[in-house]
């Protein structure tokens, strides 16, 4: 094995991470998580707007990797089905990265929807979340696509998102979501 623990310990050091996970998600994760983060959060003495946003935030972007997990048939390689998450906080500014597989076709979709979100201004973006809200769509996860919309209207900043294509059949998302003060 080629990593040196040292210099990943001083990359996240560097990078101010606070907490980071790899692995199957559960709701007994999210919940301990959520947990963690509060009580992180509290111990830094943080004011209580600050803490809303960022647990509620917090808690789209995990219920997003817990809810819209691509179900991985049994000849994916060990690992796909699986996610990473690290919180951290730079500054005054949070930050949540998460990642996960997903296949190609959903990738495409996925950022369709995201360049849209983008596309808005604050306004635009709480008539879309009217709009989506009020449609009463939903997809095929059980959801009406207004976790996103969220994310982006309580952050106040666009979404950073990247998809790396892995093979014919699967992509690599990433979703770095800042949280100013």
């Amino acid at each position: 094995m080629d990593l040196n623990i040292y210099d990943f310990y001083n990359k996240m050091e560097q990078d101010k991470i606070m907490l980071s996970f790899k692995g199957n998600v559960t709701s007994e994760l999210l919940t301990s998580v959520l947990q963690i983060m509060e009580s992180k959060m509290e111990k830094l003495n943080e004011p209580n707007r600050i803490k809303k946003k960022v647990y509620n935030i917090l808690v789209e972007a995990l219920q997003n990797l817990y809810h819209h997990l691509d179900k991985q048939p049994d000849s994916v390689p060990q690992g796909h089905n699986t996610v990473i998450f690290m919180i951290g906080k730079k500054e005054e500014d949070y930050t949540i990265f998460t990642g996960n597989y997903i296949t190609n076709d959903n990738a495409v979709k996925l950022k369709t929807r995201l360049e849209k979100i983008n596309s808005l201004d604050p306004d635009e973006l709480k008539a879309y979340y009217k709009e989506v809200l009020n449609n009463g769509m939903m997809s095929d996860k059980g959801g009406g696509g207004l976790g996103m919309i969220d994310i982006a209207r309580k952050s106040g900043k666009k979404l950073d998102f990247d998809f790396h294509k892995v093979d014919d059949e699967y992509s690599f998302y990433s979703l770095n979501i800042n949280i100013p003060q």
